[in-house]
């Protein structure tokens, strides 16, 4: 376990998603770390120190000019006796501060002073996140080394309002302090991937688009495993409500052309890791307008043409890749259909799964692989997705290995 034994720094900023907070304590201790919590004053105006303290079992810190807390020189002891530091919610008012190098207050000093590293999951309103000081903020403290899990697109919970906003779900912010905490083996070490991950959507008009049910949970997985294993990995993901894996360089596209040049465009590489369900076709001429419905007119007829084959261009590129790993989702024929995507695609190994509806795969939470290579089948027993990747990464690192 990554977080057995660590000791996480905790602060708590003012916005409605603190409310996570308590839960992400408890999550954290489920898996062994200790928990000190730093509340700022708007903190507490949502959640109180007392369930702060009882979740953490520990001491909660909220004032800078505290008599006994800094009797010590507290807020400095704070920022280094840590192994992390986590802020959630991270508002934009806390960011802009970090940003600025501002510190009026217990939180935003013991950032100035912390030396060890800092994991944000910022939460706020989306016109809030989307603002271009925000964004510049996020930027500089991208550049600073700061890393960010989330926010995720939905509905807020102080409005009506949905977009980009919502802080990361307690499990996820749990899983990037693992991945950033991972001090195990790194044989991935000076290697670089590319990991292809969720649907694509081709545009029909301004509003409607061809898609399929990828949730991306398996592919962003994957790219995380490798980059715990040392891997320099760049991801390039469709649409999908899911965040960004820490520690991996993050590439957001939406039509299959765009996914082919960037991952392109990423070459040269040492794998590439082809997980996203890429679109076969796209509309060969999307409307420039929303096409209307009118009574008594025909059904309009759309017009398909194929898209690029990424895997296939990868597997017979010049600069092709040392190990080059395809992904096949069949509702039939499972190994016979990816045998023939193994020759036809010039992939080294094909990683083949069984959507039908009845085994509730796509989009879901688990898996169950069959490993084809040309001369041996594998079978994997069902396995969350996390698992899956855990057991390809290490695969792929041994195989590089080898040579």
């Amino acid at each position: 376990m990554a977080l057995s034994g660590k000791r996480i720094l905790l602060i708590i900023s003012g916005g409605i998603a603190a409310y996570k907070s308590l839960d992400l304590i408890r999550r954290l201790r489920e898996r062994g770390a200790s928990v000190r919590p730093v509340m700022t004053k708007g903190a507490q105006e949502f959640i109180t120190p007392l369930a702060v303290g009882a979740l953490a079992a520990d001491h909660v810190f909220t004032d800078l000019f505290s008599r006994q807390d800094e009797q010590d020189v507290g807020h400095i002891r704070l920022a280094r006796d840590c192994d992390l530091v986590l802020i959630a919610p991270a508002t934009a008012d806390l960011m802009a501060k970090m940003a600025n190098g501002l510190a009026d207050d217990l939180a935003s000093t013991v950032l100035l002073a912390a030396d060890k590293p800092v994991l944000a999951a910022p939460a706020m309103n989306p016109k809030m996140w989307a603002h271009p000081a925000t964004k510049r903020n996020v930027e500089t403290l991208r550049r600073d080394g700061i890393r960010f899990i989330g926010p995720m697109a939905g509905e807020m919970a102080e409005s009506h309002e949905a977009g980009t906003g919502r802080m990361a779900e307690p499990l996820d912010i749990v899983a990037a302090a693992e991945a950033l905490l991972h001090d195990g083996p790194k044989p991935l070490a000076g290697r670089k991937a590319i990991v292809t991950s969720g649907p694509t959507h081709e545009p029909i008009d301004p509003v409607r688009y061809i898609a399929n049910r990828s949730s991306g949970r398996q592919g962003h997985a994957i790219a995380a495993a490798l980059a715990r294993l040392g891997a320099d990995v760049t991801l390039v993901s469709g649409p999908v409500t899911i965040p960004d894996p820490v520690g991996v360089r993050m590439v957001h596209v939406e039509r299959a052309e765009e996914m082919r040049d960037a991952v392109l465009a990423a070459l040269p590489a040492d794998v590439a890791v082809m997980v996203a369900a890429v679109a076969d076709w796209r509309v060969a001429s999307a409307a420039d307008q929303k096409i209307k419905k009118h009574p008594g007119e025909s059904i309009p007829t759309l017009a398909l043409t194929e898209n690029p084959d990424i895997l296939k261009t990868v597997g017979h590129h010049t600069t092709r890749p040392t190990l080059v790993v395809g992904f096949a989702a069949e509702t039939q024929d499972v190994e016979a259909n990816a045998k023939l995507k193994l020759e036809r695609k010039g992939a080294d190994l094909i990683v083949a799964n069984d959507v039908s509806p009845a085994t509730g795969i796509m989009g879901g939470t688990r898996n169950s692989v069959k490993l084809i290579r040309r001369d041996s089948i594998e079978q994997w027993p069902d396995l969350s997705k996390d698992e899956v990747a855990e057991r390809l990464a290490a695969l792929i690192a041994e195989q590089l290995k080898q040579g």
